[in-house]
């Protein structure tokens, strides 16, 4: 196995408390109210029935209960302030690209340790589903260092084969089957298959999904370096392109433009957030700019 998170052979637990620094801020952004239905309104559970009181809301009244008892009761609820996190994170060959110091998929999986290491903070649940070709390692969300030091272990790992293709509409499915409670659910992936959006839909109806896509430089701007080889991260297909070519440029430039903007549009119109994410940015900055632009809005 690779390590990716570890940077000059620092032990995992060393790094690990780097990261809770940071994440102690996006903790606190994460708990502001930037996703309030998760706390209010989905956060209500039934706890019980008590006499009527004079005051209170009928609606409340449990008339089930009332009609045996003979007298007004209301039904109770508790406020849940737990808040579920899950992490839905690509491993497929093409997020192994980059033209940075750091790939798409060590943005994604360290995005996704201050994701896990936050939710610590929050004393909520955190659970993932790692992906490449397959399905690697999914967990159910629970709480407590022990999950977050098992998550860091899988997150500080890639297979030393990977699986071609992607499964991400497959995670996304298994997503949905396996979250018991609504949650917060970031999908961390460069989004290059098909076949992801209806479950994409599907698991954004039931919980607040943020779609992360992790995007390079050269999405959009390709260098003059003439002529160069392009292969396919998963068929090898390779092609020779102009890169000094000012017309191909423009080509490129617009048809990841209109990619991203179809990706976002979809979205947005089926109740996921779209955050995009660049190699080039630190993650930490670009989640607490997202949960704070959240937290403006409510």
């Amino acid at each position: 196995m690779k390590r990716v998170l570890q940077e000059n052979k620092e032990s995992l637990v060393r790094r690990a408390s780097l990261l809770r620094l940071s994440s102690i801020s996006l903790a606190e952004n994460m708990r502001s109210g930037s996703f309030r239905s998760l706390y209010r309104g989905q956060g209500i559970e039934f706890n019980g029935v008590r006499e009527y009181i004079s005051g209170d809301d009928v609606r409340s009244i449990d008339w089930n209960v009332t009609a045996r008892m003979d007298r007004p009761f209301v039904k109770t609820f508790e406020e849940e302030r737990e808040l579920p996190v899950f992490l839905v994170i690509d491993q497929s060959l093409s997020m192994g690209t980059t033209s940075t110091a750091k790939t798409r998929m060590q943005q994604a999986l360290e995005a996704g340790a201050l994701l896990a290491i936050a939710s610590e903070h929050n004393s909520s649940p955190v659970g993932i589903v790692l992906f490449d070709g397959d399905i690697r390692f999914s967990c159910e969300p629970q709480a407590g260092k022990n999950q977050t030091m098992m998550l860091l272990s899988h997150l500080d790992e890639i297979p030393e084969e990977i699986v071609p293709g992607s499964a991400l509409p497959q995670a996304l499915r298994g997503a949905s089957t396996l979250l018991r409670k609504r949650s917060l659910v970031f999908v961390f992936s460069d989004f290059r298959c098909a076949g992801w959006e209806q479950n994409l839909a599907i698991l954004a109806s039931r919980h607040d999904v943020v779609a992360v896509r992790i995007t390079d430089p050269l999405d959009s701007s390709l260098p003059d370096v003439g002529s160069v080889n392009f292969i396919d991260t998963e068929s090898d297909f390779q092609i020779s392109l102009p890169t000094s070519s000012h017309e191909f440029k423009s080509e490129w430039r617009e048809d990841n433009n209109f990619r991203k903007e179809m990706w976002k549009n979809y979205c947005l119109s089926h109740a996921a957030y779209p955050l995009v994410m660049s190699t080039d940015e630190d993650p930490l900055v670009v989640l607490m700019r997202f949960f704070e632009k959240k937290e403006r809005k409510n």
